[in-house]
């Protein structure tokens, strides 16, 4: 963890999308004001959380076999094994790693993150992706920007409304990265599952957490100016690059990897 770092108290009177999201997983670092969003979300998001994960281990193993060795991962969520760094550093051990997040009990739970290969390097940043260029400022303190960076945005973006401008957010952190760079990105949405939209903006809502679910073409603009690499932008369970992908499976996410060229 980034030296000086402070420790923001943790307000468990509020819910938090990254300690729900630890909930629909099944992990223990949550309080009852989530897990009370949690249950109030449809069934099926237990699963849509799962496959999501489940596409972000296929794809960093993905970056890290074809040469990415630096990672900038923002909206890291409590540590959930395997983590994206153990993913990475069992292919490429020299790899270097930097989460970021802005829930404070993510912090409180860093060291977990911060067990890296002794040829790697990992560190934490408790950051807002509202304010991208501190967290790029402060990631260049550990990762070298004149190379190939993989950006990881993996189930963030539907907790920005459009009055944030969440694509100029992404552009801001794409504009930074070196050609030959990746973008990682999965996205919450109700085109598979439309008669679940209500019943899960409502659970968000009652919790004060904002929620925009986008459809295919309003998570497309993400990738402007990007090279998607196949399958190209498809549902979390259609992502697959060594082995075929098994019996199609709904899902509540869009989800891509793209090169900046």
């Amino acid at each position: 963890m980034t030296a000086g770092t402070p420790r923001p108290r943790i307000d468990t009177s509020k819910p938090h999308p990254a300690r729900v999201y630890d909930w629909l997983l099944g992990g223990k670092d949550n309080y009852p004001v989530d897990q009370r969003v949690g249950e109030t979300l449809p069934e099926e998001a237990r699963g849509n959380a799962a496959r999501n994960r489940a596409f972000m281990h296929r794809a960093a193993a993905w970056l890290a076999k074809n040469g990415a060795d630096q990672f900038l991962d923002i909206g890291t969520g409590i540590p959930t094994a395997p983590n994206l760094h153990q993913i990475v550093q069992t292919i490429s051990p020299r790899a270097r790693i930097v989460y970021a997040d802005n829930d404070p009990i993510v912090l409180r739970h860093a060291e977990a993150l911060l067990t890296s290969t002794p040829e790697g390097a990992t560190d934490f940043l408790h950051a807002d992706v509202r304010q991208p260029e501190t967290i790029l400022g402060r990631a260049r303190e550990v990762l070298d920007f004149d190379r190939p960076v993989a950006l990881s945005l993996i189930a963030l973006l539907h907790f920005l409304p459009d009055d944030e401008d969440p694509y100029r957010l992404v552009r801001t952190l794409v504009d930074a990265l070196a050609p030959g760079s990746h973008l990682l990105l999965s996205h919450g949405t109700a085109d598979q599952h439309p008669e679940l939209k209500q019943e899960t903006e409502a659970a968000y809502k009652r919790g004060a957490i904002p929620l925009r679910m986008r459809t295919r073409s309003e998570v497309e603009p993400f990738f402007a100016g990007l090279e998607l690499v196949a399958p190209g932008l498809v549902f979390a369970t259609e992502w697959y690059r060594e082995e075929p992908a098994p019996v199609r499976e709904r899902s509540g996410f869009y989800v891509g990897v793209a090169r900046v060229p």
